[in-house]
């Protein structure tokens, strides 16, 4: 479901060159040997997924979309990064939004929070709540105002009704708050990290509130997953694109920029950024993701792209059918001079101006591409995705002898914060 390509990357090695690299660095993440091993829960988890669980999931996500307008889901980086990516993806962005999905918890912006709050008074509101712990910073800011207001709102025991915890499974502040006020929960896999954790319970539940198929999406996983169980690099795509990543940063490419030419797929570039940046980047390694959503950015980033220090690489990552196309209407005046589109669809007009501009950074700005497409912007596509990506990211963190799955660096800040605000 994944074609990948890689004729328009300047290679200055082969990629068959790394298959004895590639070979130990697959061993060492399917026998749980390779650093962080603690963590690789998610390369099995297409076949050992709670099955009960995830019957929960549906059930739930059906009382919420029957009880609410809104649906807010409360967590940070992992914890929403890859539900929003979804829910945008498949349903577009201004699709169906029944229930509307609003994310809290991700920020300190006084502005956003009260805006919020303000917003969902009068509404019928449900909450997911996403924390391991229950004491990531930003999202205990966030649900603290939000049970008090449910509470206000509906009282103590029907806002325990509204109210759903993804946690621990046994211990924790938020699984300690969520046996007391009779939330129900959700379990955060023990050896699955949160940038992996879209395909369990943080993001199932909140993308199947949205209304999205999620059985679509473990049907999608598995075929990735049977897909790419090999090591040979002229069958793995995902292993094929992390060779890329390393042999392109040997030539001193240390940027790589995620193209999309959807605006539904920006968040899928968010999401895409955590995963790479917060595993890759450890030991003064790695490569530093960015992104940016043609044709829109072309008209900002473009003259960079194309004429700036060639320190960067573009993967684009390409849909073969759009969510919706539309055809380009005549006018009989054409003052705008533009019949020569009439006919048209919008989305051959899209594709043109991806093969415009992919000649264009190629044969006269030089810049190396690599092409990910997938076959439409389905829910079977989205798992598939999610899981080409889990298996690129951890083989190239093992090609540079880095733990993919920690993130030291993190903590540095929080620390930092905490003695600003005086916190014991």
């Amino acid at each position: 479901m994944i074609k990948f390509d890689a004729e328009h990357a300047f290679l200055k090695e082969s990629i068959k060159d790394y298959q004895a690299q590639v070979t130990a660095c697959h061993e060492a993440l399917m026998n749980k040997s390779g650093k962080g091993n603690d963590y690789v829960g998610w390369v099995e988890w297409p076949n050992t997924y709670d099955k009960d669980e995830f019957e929960r999931i549906k059930n739930c996500a059906k009382r919420m979309r029957e009880q609410c307008e809104v649906f807010i889901v409360c967590g940070i980086g992992g914890s929403y990064l890859g539900a929003r990516a979804a829910i945008e993806m498949l349903n577009g962005l201004y699709g169906k939004k029944e229930p509307e999905i609003i994310f809290m918890g991700n920020t300190f912006s006084s502005t956003y929070i009260a805006q919020v709050m303000e917003y969902i008074k009068d509404k019928e509101v449900c909450v997911n709540v996403i924390s391991k712990s229950g004491t990531t910073t930003e999202t205990s800011v966030a649900f603290r105002l939000l049970k008090q207001f449910m509470e206000q709102k509906y009282g103590v025991k029907e806002s325990g009704e509204r109210i759903v915890a993804t946690t621990d499974k046994a211990r924790g502040t938020l699984k300690a708050l969520a046996d007391t006020k009779g939330y129900e929960t959700f379990v955060i896999p023990d050896d699955i990290g949160g940038r992996f954790s879209v395909i369990t319970s943080v993001g199932l539940l909140p993308i199947a509130v949205a209304g999205i198929d999620i059985d679509a999406i473990m049907s999608g996983l598995q075929e990735a997953y049977h897909d790419m169980a090999s090591d040979d690099l002229d069958k793995n795509p995902a292993y094929q694109y992390a060779v890329c990543r390393r042999i392109l940063q040997n030539a001193d490419k240390n940027v790589e920029m995620l193209v999309t030419y959807e605006p539904s797929m920006t968040m899928v570039a968010e999401w895409w950024k955590q995963l790479f940046g917060e595993s890759e980047g450890k030991e003064e390694k790695g490569i530093l993701p960015c992104s940016a959503t043609f044709s829109t950015d072309l008209h900002s980033l473009g003259q960079f792209i194309q004429e700036g220090k060639k320190v960067l690489f573009e993967t684009l990552l390409l849909c073969e059918k759009p969510l919706v196309d539309m055809e380009f209407p005549a006018d009989d005046e054409n003052a705008d001079q533009m019949n020569y589109l009439a006919g048209k669809s919008l989305d051959w007009v899209n594709k043109m101006a991806c093969q415009g501009t992919l000649e264009a950074h190629e044969e006269s700005g030089h810049v190396a591409n690599l092409m990910i497409t997938i076959p439409d912007m389905s829910a079977k596509s989205f798992g598939y995705m999610c899981y080409f990506f889990f298996r690129a990211c951890a083989m190239t963190c093992y090609l540079l002898d880095i733990n993919p799955f920690n993130q030291p660096g993190v903590e540095v800040y929080k620390k930092n914060m905490f003695r600003l605000l005086g916190k014991q």
